[in-house]
C-alpha cells in the first residue's frame, strides 16, 4: 500500500536519502520550510513506514569486500519447510546483501560481497551444506556501474 506524499514531503525525503546526517535545520532551509513542521513530517513518514530506518553506507572495496557475485538458484525444493530453512540461512550469511525471490527459469538471486574468489567458495560450500539446492551459477560482477539507493520520488 503506497502512501500519499505530497511535494513537501518528497522534497524531505530526497534530502534524507542524499544525506540524513543533515539537521532538520538544514533540512528545512533546503526545502524552504521550518524545522517544526519538518520534524512533524519526518516522524509521521517513519510511522507510515515509508522512512525505515537511517543508516551509513560504507564502501566495500576499502573494506577489502573486493569481489561482488550475483549467485543464481534453482531449486526443485519448493516445499514451506525447506524454504524457512534457505530463507534462515541466507539472513545468518552476513555476506548476502540482497535475496530475491524471482519468477521464469532461475528461482532466487543473491547479491553476494566478499573479499575474493576463495571466500565465494567458502561461502559457496556452506550454503550448499545447509540447504540442498539442484543448480548455482556464480557470476562475478568486473565492474559496478551504477549503485545507489536513491528511490525516484
Amino acid at each position: 500500500m503506497s502512501v500519499r506524499l505530497d511535494e513537501l514531503d518528497r522534497k524531505i525525503l530526497g534530502e534524507l536519502q542524499e544525506d540524513a546526517s543533515q539537521s532538520l535545520d538544514e533540512i528545512a532551509r533546503k526545502v524552504g520550510s521550518s524545522k517544526t513542521p519538518v520534524w512533524n513530517r519526518v516522524r509521521k513518514l517513519r510511522e507510515a513506514g515509508v522512512i525505515r530506518r537511517q543508516t551509513v553506507l560504507l564502501d566495500a572495496e576499502a573494506l577489502g569486500l573486493e569481489a561482488c557475485f550475483f549467485v543464481l538458484i534453482r531449486t526443485s525444493e519448493h516445499e514451506a519447510g525447506w524454504q524457512q530453512k534457505f530463507l534462515k540461512t541466507l539472513q545468518d550469511r552476513p555476506e548476502v546483501l540482497e535475496a530475491h525471490r524471482l519468477a521464469g527459469d532461475i528461482d532466487y538471486i543473491l547479491k553476494v560481497r566478499v573479499k575474493n574468489a576463495r571466500a565465494y567458495d567458502t561461502f559457496y560450500q556452506a550454503l550448499i551444506s545447509e540447504v540442498r539446492i539442484y543448480n548455482v551459477t556464480a557470476l562475478l560482477s568486473m565492474e559496478e556501474i551504477k549503485s545507489t539507493t536513491l528511490l525516484p520520488l
